[in-house]
């Protein structure tokens, strides 16, 4: 028996492979076969393969403890991770920030035309009372746009304040998202929750980027790393 099993080892054969092939052949009689060794060692490959491909799937950035993925599915879109960081008020950190593109950019014109849909996840890391964040993004949308500009973006800040009014107050762990989906528009979500329809003018997403990547970013290290330099 032991002859018969040994002899089905190819000399590549792993002492791991070679334990768990003779697993199987310890219950077997010289006449019968659970399945031919050489579909063992490919099931033992395809496993080995899908655990990592799971790990792989999986990965995870640490950002002041937050945890966000390093690729997202969007609406059937693979999304990866462009760069993550910290909004800091004087020494207190307010917020973690992170950004989602279909393929990465290192420079603000890049990200800001790159096609496809595009994510910005805020995650506090203090309380705040909301209507005074929608306040800090309004003028920070101001900041950052071309004068030109603003005419056509009003429309969507006010709606923007009025979401952040309506939440009264975000606590530490709270998290949103703002997506770009082309063909619908910039939706927001709010722990989980989508507020309202989609602001279907690109430019208003655009704008939003800018706050944290414009000429007078919200925080300059926040700016390098959303844009991966950090």
């Amino acid at each position: 028996m032991n002859e018969h099993v040994n002899r089905e080892f190819s000399p590549g054969t792993s002492y791991i492979q070679k334990d768990t092939l003779g697993f199987f052949k310890k219950f077997l009689r010289p006449t019968e076969t659970l399945m031919p060794l050489f579909d063992l060692r490919r099931v033992l490959a395809l496993s080995t393969l899908a655990l990592a491909s799971l790990a792989a799937s999986a990965a995870q950035v640490d950002v002041a403890g937050v945890k966000l993925d390093d690729q997202i599915d969007l609406r059937g879109s693979k999304l990866l991770l462009n760069g993550a960081g910290v909004r800091y008020k004087a020494v207190f950190k307010v917020y973690t920030a992170g950004l989602y593109m279909g393929k990465k950019a290192d420079t603000v014109e890049e990200v800001l035309a790159a096609p496809g849909p595009k994510r910005v996840t805020i995650t506090m890391l203090r309380d705040i009372d909301a209507n005074e964040l929608g306040k800090l993004f309004t003028r920070g949308v101001e900041d950052n746009s071309p004068k030109t500009e603003m005419l056509q973006l009003i429309p969507g800040l006010v709606r923007m304040g009025q979401m952040f009014a309506d939440q009264k107050q975000l606590k530490a762990g709270d998290a949103f998202t703002v997506d770009w989906i082309p063909g619908s528009g910039s939706l927001v979500t709010v722990r989980g929750v989508p507020q309202g329809e989609p602001i279907k003018e690109q430019a208003f997403f655009n704008a939003l980027l800018r706050i944290w990547i414009g000429p007078s970013p919200a925080d300059y290290k926040l700016k390098d790393a959303l844009l991966g330099k950090g």
